[in-house]
């Protein structure tokens, strides 16, 4: 069973800093990585990261966040900086690893970013 676990979120001024970690129960993830869901928005996708280190963002945080992983401890980080309110939301790890003949994705439970004004 695939165990993810996040930590690293909290209540943050606009303009602050926060860094996410997540953990992973498994090893070599193709992708590891950071989706968002702010409350009646639909869930976007953050970043990313392979295996390699190939990274994609979303257009909203490119030169505020950045992800790396960690593949001997098998945890990704995501680094926010410059917060705005608007990345007030959930934000929930996931990995995507090949499990029973296919490319599955695998979530954790997600932790709470809230960013006041």
């Amino acid at each position: 069973q695939v165990q993810l676990v996040e930590s690293g979120g909290g209540l943050v001024q606009a303009g602050g800093s926060l860094r996410l970690s997540c953990a992973a129960s498994v090893v070599s993830a193709r992708y590891m990585g950071w989706y968002r869901q702010a409350p009646g928005k639909q869930r976007e996708l953050v970043a990313r990261i392979t295996t390699g280190g190939s990274t994609n963002y979303a257009d909203s945080v490119k030169g505020r966040f950045t992800i790396s992983r960690d593949n001997a401890k098998n945890t990704v980080y995501l680094q926010m900086n410059s917060l705005k309110p608007e990345d007030t939301a959930v934000y929930s790890c996931y990995v995507n690893l090949w499990a029973a003949s296919e490319w599955r994705d695998y979530w954790g439970k997600g932790t709470l970013v809230t960013v006041s004004s």
